[in-house]
This record gives C-alpha cells, structure tokens and sequence, in this order.
C-alpha cells in the first residue's frame, strides 16, 4: 500500500480535540468504573477469540487498553495485540497497564481512518464502542479493510440509536432547563450513535470491500454501582467538557435533576441500565 498521509490530516481535528482533551482525560480517571461498566461488552468480543491462536488482532479505539490486553493475554505466545486510538492520554494509560500486568501489547497514538497500517497486517480487528467516531466511515472501513488478510475477521459493537438508548440521554433530557443548549445530535454524525443506521452500516462496509457483512441487535445488561453514578454523570458524556465551568449552586441544581432522572434505573445500591447494540461481523476476503 503507498501511503498517502501526507496529503490528509493527521486526525479529525474535532475527534482529536476531544479525546486529548477533558473527554480523553476523564476516560483516564475513570477507567475502572467504565472498565467494569461495559464489562459484558468487552467479554462479548475478548471470548470471541480463538483461545490459543497466534492470530494477529488490531484492537479499534482501544481505549486504556482492557480489550486488548484482555485478548493479549488469550493469545498464544505468538500472538501480536495491538491497539489503536486518537487519544493521547488514554494511549499513555494502556501502556502503563500493560507494563504494570506485564503483558506484551502495542499501543498506537493515531486516527485508525487515517493511519498507514501496514497492508494485510491484522488476521483479526475488533473494536468495543470505537467505530462510531470517525469523520468519514467509509474511508475508515477502507483503511481498516487494507490493513486486514485475506480472511481476516473484524468484529465490532456498536450502539443502536438513542430512542432505544434512553439511559444514554438522561443527562442532556433532566439537564436541559438548567443548562445553556448542549450541540444537538445529528444523525449519522461522529459520537456515539453514528453507527446506529444498520443499513447504512451495511452499506458503508460492503464499499469498503468487507463481505459476509452481519449487523445484530445485541442487548446486554449493564450495571454500575450508585455510589459511582455521580461520577459517572459529571465526567462522562455531556455534562463532562462543562462541569468544571458551571458554579457551585448551577451544578448542585443539574446534579440533582439528574440524579432523579435516573431513579427509573435504581434497583437499592446499583443501577442497571439495558445497553442497546449492534454486534457487527464481517470478512476480509
């Protein structure tokens, strides 16, 4: 493959604002809550992996590397992991896990749309709630698909949308009197449900090259600890690039509109929220 990076931008400037920013940042702090959190997602694809196999795997939007290091560790000896993500901050987070748990992984700093993987590198790619962020989807799949051999697998989960996602919108719903407008979310747009389109999805894949495409509702169950729920709502998703501005009295009257707003989802000490996903499967051949 003849690499074209210098005619493009390094990253999306807006995705590589926010993830080296406060969004990235608060992943970082908050690793073990999110960790645990999106466990029955992680475990979804981690047991996918042959166990034993000395496969070649990319890790999308890795994150602080629990996927990855997870996969690494399932491996045969000759396994290679590597993951990749445009933040900065949670790429330095991976490998400090990875050196702390002694486990050999690769950790790349760099838009997976955009980076110049080697061609027909990876036997394997899968990505926990990492594909839904870039600029330009089809270009994405494409790069991803030239960095995979031939029968390669790449195995990704997704959110479906946010009618189906309530809990995903408490925050901006409970939030919204007390608040200065927060950008709107627009279909199809990098963020969390910019994969939500199943056949859009399908589509976007299959002109990218990949066949024996497959796009499945997949629903988990996911459970977070109340006592974390604050921290959860004040770091995370909306409220997290603004709560360091608000004032004390703006954030005690958001904080507790919000915190009733997901009373519905309070069962005693946990709450429990039903995730709504796409499981995306499909082949290099």
């Amino acid at each position: 493959m003849t690499s074209n990076s210098a005619a493009v931008p390094a990253a999306d400037p807006s995705q590589a604002a926010l993830w080296n920013g406060r969004s990235g940042q608060a992943w970082v702090d908050t690793q073990a809550l999110l960790d645990a959190l999106f466990r029955p997602i992680a475990e979804r694809l981690i047991e996918a992996v042959p166990a034993g196999a000395p496969l070649r795997v990319l890790d999308v939007g890795c994150g602080t590397g629990a996927v990855a290091l997870a996969i690494a560790q399932r491996l045969a000896a000759d396994g290679q992991v590597t993951g990749v993500d445009i933040s900065a901050p949670m790429i330095a987070a991976a490998e400090a896990r990875a050196a702390c748990e002694g486990i050999a992984a690769t950790f790349v700093c760099a838009d997976a749309q955009r980076h110049a993987f080697a061609p027909s590198m990876f036997d394997r790619i899968v990505s926990r709630f990492g594909v839904m962020f870039f600029d330009d989807p089809a270009a994405a799949f494409a790069n991803l698909r030239r960095a995979a051999a031939v029968g390669a697998s790449l195995h990704a989960i997704v959110w479906r949308g946010p009618a189906e996602n309530p809990f995903m919108t408490v925050v901006e719903r409970s939030a919204a009197a007390l608040l200065p407008p927060l950008p709107p979310r627009l279909a199809d747009a990098p963020g969390p449900f910019g994969l939500a389109d199943a056949a859009r999805t399908r589509v976007l894949m299959g002109a990218a090259g990949w066949t024996a495409i497959a796009v499945t509702p997949l629903d988990v169950e996911c459970v977070l600890p109340l006592a974390d729920l604050p921290t959860y709502f004040t770091r995370i998703g909306p409220l997290g690039g603004i709560w360091a501005d608000l004032d004390e009295e703006t954030r005690r009257r958001v904080a507790a509109a919000v915190r009733a707003g997901f009373a519905p989802y309070v069962r005693g000490d946990r709450v429990h929220f039903p995730a709504a996903c796409w499981e995306i499967g499909a082949r290099a051949d």
